[in-house]
């Protein structure tokens, strides 16, 4: 498997925020957002090709009970299910940070699995690509992340969580796009849209270190 970097850090964002989880991160994106933060992920990838047993054997060694998959876009990763199934059935929290325009029904049900998807709003250029069939298979155990770089994007998230009743079934974050947005005029437009049951967060990790460290 093509591992670009492998570490134990704090969850910087999501529902496990601020808690213990080792991060292994694929190279690899199907997607080509503007804004992406971690384009090393799929522009000329330095990555190790690392076996299923090698990626256990460090999820070991780091002892943290929740494991974050991440990139690029980890659900294209060849053998991803192989891995996942292997860290679910050892009794680990595996959170599959997707970017929302594959389909997760594989993944559906096994034991300590959850969802972090993507819904690319209009700054991203990538909306079309987004798959919204996804959305029926959500629980309270999942978080759909809408990062936000400016009103047309706030406008869009609203539409697609109210639309799919995102509230009532998952989670929905509103992530701002870092250093792009008003952190003030996003609480003002939940308070104005009256976005019950919506959850803005800030990525502490870019708050503790530079905003552009890796491994963290």
């Amino acid at each position: 498997m093509k591992v670009i970097e492998l570490f134990l850090s704090i969850n910087g964002e999501g529902l496990k925020s601020g808690e213990l989880a080792t991060f292994v991160r694929f190279a690899g994106c199907n997607l080509r957002c503007p804004y992406c933060d971690t384009k090393y992920s799929y522009e000329n990838p330095i990555y190790k090709e690392m076996s299923i047993e090698e990626i256990l054997s460090r999820v070991e060694e780091y002892g943290a009970h929740n494991v974050c998959l991440t990139g690029g876009e980890p659900l294209i990763q060849k053998d991803v299910d192989l891995l996942i199934k292997a860290l679910s059935d050892k009794g680990y929290r595996v959170e599959l940070e997707t970017n929302g325009s594959v389909d997760i029904t594989p993944y559906v049900g096994l034991k300590g699995v959850c969802f972090t998807l993507d819904y690319k709003g209009p700054t991203s250029l990538m909306e079309s690509h987004m798959l919204t069939s996804n959305y029926r298979y959500l629980t309270k155990n999942d978080v759909v992340k809408f990062v936000c770089g400016n009103k047309s994007d706030l406008e869009k998230a609203k539409e697609i969580i109210l639309k799919y009743s995102l509230a009532d079934k998952a989670n929905p974050f509103l992530s701002p796009m870092f250093g792009e947005i008003n952190l003030e005029g996003m609480v003002d437009f939940m308070k104005d849209n009256r976005l019950n049951g919506v959850r803005m967060q800030i990525q502490i990790h870019k708050i503790i270190w530079d905003k552009d460290k890796r491994g963290v």
